[in-house]
């Protein structure tokens, strides 16, 4: 269900509510949705999608779906600027265009410890390097988790958001996320909420879902986190980097980063 088991709110109202506390406008969360839209769109004219994508023949006409169906190039703050609240009527700021949408689908990523993939013979292109979890109040933080779970992240690693060379956040409302980005540049909050504000800093947009993200892929639950690792380790191939975050909330407060590194060349 979509609806939040520890509030009884759906998420969407919850996502409303921090929009508003963190002072997220409609018109930056519609100018968000519209990159997310456009990034993804010409990530698949450029193939970046080619070798993730397996397609399907599904009944009853058995026609194959090759591509993602949620993207759409042809999209406009205009037309994303009509569409009314979804959740919280008449004053709230998320809308269908500015939320994920429920969408059919499956993943894999292929885990297996170095010793094992080594003596299977099979190909080593990137390694987790540690993941956190975190926990918070769902009343008032429950889509907070990846500012929290990114921070703790950085924090043991002893890196700093420069250091990353791609960021991979599961796009659940263009609110939402852009709430975590402000609180991830906010040291007062990091200090107040993980006792830690030495990693404050502004993710830069070139380093952020550079490919789209939920909002415009779309959220398939149970395969959203698969995809987004996978995502992140073909950015740091095609792009050069070496190390990247992956980030997600969820249900009941929760939220969880990997830290994922590039197998060097020479190994």
């Amino acid at each position: 269900g979509i609806a939040e088991f520890s509030t009884g709110l759906s998420m969407g109202e919850d996502a409303d509510r921090l929009a508003a506390r963190w002072r997220v406008s409609r018109g930056e969360q519609d100018e968000y949705a519209l990159a997310s839209h456009l990034r993804a769109a010409a990530a698949r004219q450029a193939g970046r999608f080619d070798d993730q994508v397996e397609p399907v023949r599904l009944p009853p006409n058995f026609s194959p779906i090759e591509h993602d169906n949620g993207i759409r190039e042809d999209t406009s703050l205009e037309k994303l600027g009509k569409l009314p609240p979804a959740f919280v009527r008449p004053y709230g700021t998320i809308t269908a265009g500015n939320a994920s949408f429920l969408t059919d689908g499956a993943a894999v990523v292929l885990l297996a410890s170095e010793k094992a993939a080594r003596s299977e013979g099979l190909p080593i292109r990137a390694r987790i390097v540690d993941s956190v979890n975190t926990a918070q109040d769902p009343e008032m933080q429950l889509l907070m988790g990846p500012a929290l779970a990114v921070c703790r992240l950085l924090q043991r690693n002893r890196l700093r958001i420069s250091d990353i060379d791609a960021f991979e956040f599961h796009e659940a409302f263009a609110g939402q996320v852009l709430a975590n980005l402000k609180a991830l540049a906010d040291e007062e909050f990091l200090q107040r909420t993980v006792g830690e504000a030495q990693t404050a800093a502004e993710i830069p947009a070139d380093r952020l879902n550079r490919w789209g993200g939920s909002l415009s892929i779309g959220h398939p639950f149970g395969a959203t986190g698969a995809r987004l690792v996978s995502t992140a380790i073909h950015r740091l191939e095609t792009e050069g980097g070496r190390l990247a975050v992956a980030t997600s909330c969820a249900a009941g407060g929760l939220g969880s980063a990997i830290l994922i590194e590039k197998e060097p060349e020479e190994r």
